[in-house]
């Protein structure tokens, strides 16, 4: 007898597109721990890389299974580092293990979202406090590096490049932090703040000039070396990036009913 054809799986050859930008992000993501390190990743390492990629540009959505199998034949891999990459991935909670379902790629969630910007919003006041008390100089440099290519994302309407951009920024103000252990815990839900982030743009793309704005505001505080406000915009522009995810997470108002989703009245701050 044939065997059926499982279902809710994905086209996995997006996994052979070639490397973008957003990819190299996550690799940078995924690897904190190795950057030190010259050597080649790991096989599983870069499976985890373009499943990751893949996931956070929806190329591969919440509810499909992965199977070793099948990624192994489009990777022309064996299914052992096809499984330490989906342990990978389970880490980062971009998949998760189901009973009878293997690996299933998890689905955007208003309380996951929640508690993951609670967290991201104090270790972020942490992060510009020491940096303003340390290394204000550096901090003001990476803004002067970064900003630029998140304004021109903006111009362009493009939401990729604009995640992107604004991740790789959040990253080079991380790498400037002496306290590793703020470090890890920063970078370790980075890929699903990245996910959200995107998720809350692309549901309203002319929230790319607001967010902007929010960047702008922070980099003159930052200029002023004004810590007050700099902790104050932060933590707007990270309760706005919260917000937006939450709206493109609430599901539509019924014909019945206007009321607004009872998420959305929680407060609490959060984190781009």
């Amino acid at each position: 007898m044939a065997r059926l054809k499982t279902t809710n799986t994905p086209n996995l050859e997006v996994l052979l597109l070639p490397p973008n930008a957003i990819t190299l992000a996550v690799e940078q993501a995924l690897r904190r721990g190795h950057q030190g390190s010259h050597a080649a990743a790991p096989v599983a390492d870069q499976i985890a890389v373009r499943i990751a990629s893949a996931i956070t540009l929806n190329l591969i959505q919440a509810g499909q299974r992965l199977l070793e199998k099948d990624i192994g034949k489009v990777l022309n891999v064996s299914r052992a580092p096809v499984r330490e990459a989906l342990r990978i991935l389970e880490r980062e909670r971009l998949i998760e293990f189901r009973a009878r379902h293997g690996a299933v790629v998890t689905a955007p969630d208003a309380s996951d979202l929640f508690d993951i910007y609670v967290v991201r919003d104090a270790l972020y006041q942490i992060m510009l406090k020491q940096l303003m008390d340390e290394r204000t100089d550096e901090l003001q440099a990476v803004f002067r590096q970064h900003l630029p290519k998140v304004g021109k994302a903006a111009d362009d309407v493009s939401v990729d490049d604009y995640t992107l951009e604004s991740f790789l920024l959040n990253l080079a103000m991380i790498d400037l932090l002496s306290n590793r252990l703020i470090v890890d815990l920063l970078t370790s839900i980075s890929l699903r703040t990245l996910r959200y982030v995107r998720l809350g743009l692309a549901a309203n793309p002319d929230l790319l000039r607001t967010s902007l704005k929010t960047w702008r505001a922070l980099q003159r505080a930052v200029e002023r070396r004004d810590i007050a406000a700099v902790l104050v915009t932060a933590q707007k522009r990270i309760e706005g990036s919260r917000d937006a995810a939450m709206r493109a997470l609430a599901p539509p108002p019924s014909a019945t009913t206007r009321r607004t989703p009872r998420t959305l009245d929680r407060k609490a701050p959060a984190q781009v």
